[in-house]
């Protein structure tokens, strides 16, 4: 295991080895490892080429620093949330690669966190798109428990204030977990007396922003959770469309 994590550090992870996000990640290696082995935030930073695009590693270590702050807004860390992390990893990245990150994972929750500084890391060095799908990743995270208590829902939401997503994309991801006459709409990021014309209109918008196709660059295993908000937009838009008889 120590072998496989110190070939993932040295190649696997470009801008998320520096910043606070670096030394929460070389604290947390540092702990399963005793130190031994394990080069500081700026030495590996130093050692590993700057990406343009953000690399499939460096979304791994975003989401492993932000579930642990939304897993400790309320106090405690649920068995459901270890394992909704879990799962998520194993679909998206197979057996072996989820087994090494809950073991990261835990040792993250033993660390302080300075999330807005984390935020503003990952807003300075991740697409937008990417950025959506974290914070509907973590609401997907916070009800794991059936349940979405104030003090995660304020803790996302000022995630994604930092993370420069925009209150309504904000609305829009927080509707795809609710289930009421309301939710749909909120989706489509429109009003529920909107004209055809601009529930049409916000279709395709929504369409377009949530496509998993602008994740492409990241590969199939980012594209499969992408998915999840784009077939939400297009069931609400459905639902729309039979409340109104749209054709």
């Amino acid at each position: 295991m120590k072998k496989n994590y110190l070939k993932w550090i040295g190649g696997g992870l470009g801008w998320a080895l520096g910043g606070p996000i670096g030394a929460i990640l070389g604290f947390a290696l540092g702990s399963m490892f005793g130190g031994e082995g394990i080069v500081t935030s700026e030495q590996a930073q130093s050692r590993t080429r700057t990406f343009r695009r953000t690399s499939t590693d460096d979304f791994m270590v975003s989401l492993l620093v932000l579930s642990a702050a939304v897993m400790k807004a309320d106090g405690k860390v649920l068995r459901s949330e270890l394992d909704y992390v879990k799962e998520f990893f194993v679909r998206q990245f197979g057996e072996h690669k989820a087994q090494e990150q809950i073991l990261l994972l835990r040792e993250i929750l033993k660390q302080p966190l300075q999330l807005r500084q984390v935020c503003i890391q990952i807003r300075m060095n991740m697409q937008h798109p990417l950025r959506l799908q974290l914070i509907h990743y973590l609401f997907g995270l916070a009800q794991a428990d059936g349940t979405l208590h104030t003090s995660e829902l304020n803790v996302i939401e000022n995630i994604a204030r930092d993370l420069g997503i925009s209150q309504k994309d904000f609305v829009s991801i927080r509707a795809m977990f609710k289930k009421d006459t309301s939710s749909a709409y909120e989706i489509l990021e429109i009003t529920e007396d909107a004209t055809e014309q601009e529930i049409k209109r916000a279709y395709r918008r929504m369409a377009t922003k949530y496509h998993p196709d602008k994740l492409s660059s990241l590969g199939p295993d980012i594209q499969k959770a992408a998915q999840d908000k784009f077939v939400q937009v297009q069931e609400a838009y459905e639902i729309i469309k039979k409340q109104r008889n749209i054709k």
